[in-house]
């Protein structure tokens, strides 16, 4: 897998999963859901006391994930612990992919109501010229 991926408990909102455990990429078939980690968050100023007593971890480099993973699992409310994630619906890019990140920029681009004409006509002879 290319994401982290997070175990969740449902609450009564249906779009909102408390999160238990994530898991850094993990290997196929031993994700904990279909639920990606998509990097956005906000935090509880107690992430920053986590982060300092982490290890580091992969890349030798101190991970948000391994600090909030703490912080869904062993930290108690009261003290700023506890994670909760929002289900996104919509589409998302991965701009962390070069390949991905060109194709969301075109098609961000095409799609925009004050650039979409002129760059879809623009790309439509850029392509032509490219056969």
């Amino acid at each position: 897998h290319l994401y982290g991926c997070a175990a969740v408990q449902a609450t009564d909102d249906p779009d909102v999963v408390r999160v238990t455990d994530l898991v850094e990429k993990p290997e196929a078939g031993t994700a904990p859901s279909n639920l990606a980690v998509i990097g956005r968050y906000v935090l509880d100023p107690q992430v920053f006391a986590v982060l300092r007593e982490t290890e580091p971890g992969r890349g030798g480099e101190i991970q948000l994930t391994d600090a909030l993973k703490r912080l869904a699992g062993d930290v108690p409310a009261h003290e700023g612990g506890g994670v909760v994630g929002v289900i996104f619906r919509g589409r998302r890019y991965d701009t962390g992919d070069k390949l991905s990140y060109l194709q969301a920029v075109v098609q961000i681009a095409a799609d925009r109501a004050d650039l979409g004409p002129d760059f879809r006509a623009w790309l439509k002879d850029y392509v032509a010229a490219l056969s």
